[in-house]
């Protein structure tokens, strides 16, 4: 059987490749003349004599799990359907270790290459041709002499996707050869990812079972692993060890695992950073040949759920249809609602998105639509789940939780990304409840947003703000901040009401394609009056790679195209304690309710009243009795059904919300009760 990661040929001894001169080929040198005899996914051998009629041969080195790569396929199915009449051959040449033939078939088919794809087993030709990322091309020319080396074009990289490319290095070369000239730039640098090349491991130190197992499994396979997010598992040491440079590549540069706050401010939970020994250990195993080590004594894998990775969720919910996404151009988002018919408030204390085709799904974001709400501005709701690649799952502190109330609906929005082929999603939403008795705190969203900015053509650093002030005192848990292509840099800074000032993230080189969620180590008091300001600048300048177009006037829009400036925060009120007995309410006889309020005040409180739309002009009339033994000071009053507003009054001035209630509504922030069935 052949299986994905395993590149088994039944002619490894005796696969071929033939290049005049018996010199292996170092990098930025070209051998005289090439030839080869390679076997396709199906087993069919294919050799350059066969195309001796064609003017020119492109050997188009990919491997079928880089995103680069898998980028790039669809671009090279059209040059060669532009340049195949004009006598240009084209194969596309797999020397990943880690690639079996039935991957190959597979990206051979979804890409819909019309041209051989070749399994260059022992990378040979890889070899001497000097061949060391994926996507790579090589042009040979008519006396099969190397005549441009290098990248397709410039519009995909690792991290930038302009909308269209600048240059068609390969297209460029192929012209200028079927010319009959010089090729104007005969090499340019491949970006993507390296040839997982086989070669024998050395004798190190540093092994798979020894070191590596242990970082992939607790850093990178959380993500890495069959249906997540990511291009490719590494939950063995197969698929490890033909990744092995290619990981030490992107860990090197810091491009892995995906962490953007400055380490200059803030201590969060979920930090990904490696330590300096994890990195040393990775780097030394890769540059000795990645050994394996004892097999016997790989560590034990990490438990995940069915590919949930928050507890086992109570509630699943996809998306009403599947959304066909196109292969090019932009899709508006796409919005759903959906009817949970609740009859009951749910507590969720835990959230995560899990999206049936992650290569397209950009972001998806769930809010909680109220009863009796039209969807209006998204930004008006609380937010449930999120999802962006690298995003962990949404896992709240103990005794928190966000709420869907009876009634609610859910309000789901999706931005999807075209990748050169058509495709199709329809997403999970995955909500673990709480108990609600274990709940002593609301977790909700607050957002510093600015709808105003205005970006000038090609302007390479443009800088804009956005303010949130806590009109009570709250707890700040996780900071999320959000800008579109345009994004270069975002910061999140506190001013007290005394006048100090904290910068709590800083995002120096924010990325669109890694949006994350940074939860601080230690939740962080909020005091009534303190002022959040998000800085931010943007890159609207011909220099930005992923910049959709620098001559516009650039505003906000929920587009791809357009911008935004939001800091999301996650928090909770200050004084609030859902553990207290909120108002409960008895009926009477005459149709009235007798309604009990229970309230626990601070220390050294000598007095409560109820003040409440019960009452005329809002005054505190009713006196509670107590505290109790338990601290709490009750009042039970008569009411009609209905809807009303009330604070606790603490010693005749200090005028408060109800800790046990959640509900609030108007500038006041005052506490919501209904009574009975209202109309």
């Amino acid at each position: 059987m052949l299986t994905q990661g395993r590149s088994i040929l039944p002619c490894l001894g005796v696969c071929l490749v033939v290049v005049a001169g018996l010199a292996s080929v170092a990098w930025g040198e070209s051998p005289p003349e090439v030839s080869f005899r390679l076997q396709d996914f199906r087993g069919a051998w294919h050799a350059s004599d066969e195309v001796r009629d064609r003017k020119l041969i492109v050997l188009a080195f990919l491997g079928v799990d880089c995103p680069v790569a898998n980028r790039y396929a669809p671009t090279l199915a059209e040059l060669a359907g532009e340049f195949g009449p004009q006598g240009v051959a084209f194969f596309a040449v797999d020397a990943n270790r880690q690639d079996g033939l039935t991957a190959m078939g597979r990206f051979a088919d979804v890409n819909k290459l019309s041209f051989p794809f070749l399994k260059d087993a022992g990378n040979v030709l890889a070899d001497r041709l000097g061949v060391e990322r994926t996507p790579e091309v090589v042009v040979l020319d008519e006396a099969r002499k190397v005549r441009y080396r290098g990248r397709v074009d410039d519009q995909f990289t690792q991290a930038a996707h302009r909308p269209s490319p600048t240059r068609r290095d390969l297209a460029v070369a192929l012209g200028e050869l079927l010319a009959g000239r010089e090729v104007s730039t005969p090499t340019t640098a491949a970006v993507g990812c390296r040839i997982g090349r086989a070669r024998p491991p050395g004798k190190g130190s540093v092994t798979y079972s020894g070191q590596v197992a242990r970082v992939l499994r607790d850093r990178c396979v959380v993500c890495h692993r069959p249906g997540e997010i990511a291009p490719f598992a590494l939950t063995s040491y197969e698929e490890a060890a033909g990744w092995a440079d290619s990981i030490a590549e992107v860990v090197r540069e810091g491009r892995m695992p995906p962490w953007h706050a400055s380490p200059d401010h803030g201590k969060f939970r979920n930090e990904a950073r490696l330590t300096d020994e994890e990195k040393a250990a990775i780097a030394a195993w890769a540059a000795d040949g990645a050994p394996r080590g004892n097999p016997v004594e790989p560590p034990a894998p990490s438990p995940h759920a069915a590919g949930w990775r928050i507890p086992e969720p109570d509630l699943v919910v996809e998306l009403p249809r599947a959304v066909e996404v196109p292969a090019s151009g932009v899709l508006p988002y796409q919005n759903f609602t959906i009817d949970l018919k609740l009859d009951h408030d749910i507590w969720v204390k835990a959230s995560q998105v899990r999206p049936q085709n992650p290569a397209v799904v950009h972001h998806l974001v769930v809010y909680a639509l109220p009863p009796g709400q039209s969807s209006g501005n998204p930004l008006d709701h609380d937010i449930i789940a999120m999802y962006s690649p690298g995003m962990p799952p949404r896992i709240l502190p103990e005794g928190t939780a966000k709420v869907i109330p009876a009634g609610a609906k859910l309000l789901v929005q999706v931005h999807y990304t075209p990748r050169g082929t058509p495709q199709t999603d329809r997403s999970r939403i995955g909500l673990s409840f709480a108990d609600r008795a274990t709940v002593r705190k609301r977790m909700t969203s607050a957002i510093a947003i600015n709808y105003e900015f205005r970006i000038p053509p090609k302007t390479a650093d443009y800088p804009a703000t956005a303010e949130h002030r806590f009109n009570q005192d709250y707890i700040l848990y996780a900071l999320l901040p959000h800008m579109h292509l345009r994004g270069k840099s975002f910061r999140y800074e506190a001013e007290y009401p005394d006048g100090r000032r904290e910068v709590l993230l800083d995002v120096p080189r924010y990325e669109f394609d890694w949006q994350n969620a940074y939860v601080l180590d230690e939740p962080k008091p909020m005091p009534e009056g303190t002022v959040m300001r998000c800085l931010a600048r943007f890159d609207n300048s011909v220099d930005n790679p992923n910049n959709p177009d620098p001559s516009r006037l650039v505003t906000f829009g929920e587009q791809t195209n357009d911008e935004m400036l939001v800091g999301y925060m996650d928090v909770t009120l200050g004084y609030q304690d859902l553990s207290v007995p909120a108002p409960s309410a008895t009926p009477r006889d005459d149709g009235n309710f007798d309604v009990t309020f229970r309230h626990r005040p601070p220390a050294g409180t000598k007095r409560v009243q109820l003040a409440g739309t019960f009452n005329k002009d809002f005054s505190p009339v009713q006196p509670l009795d107590g505290p109790g033994s338990d601290g709490l000071y009750t009042v039970t009053i008569p009411l009609p059904p209905g809807r009303y507003e009330y604070k606790y009054v603490q010693d005749g001035k200090n005028y408060r919300h109800d800790p046990a209630n959640w509900r609030q509504a108007g500038f006041f922030n005052n506490s919501v009760l209904t009574v009975g069935k209202t109309p």
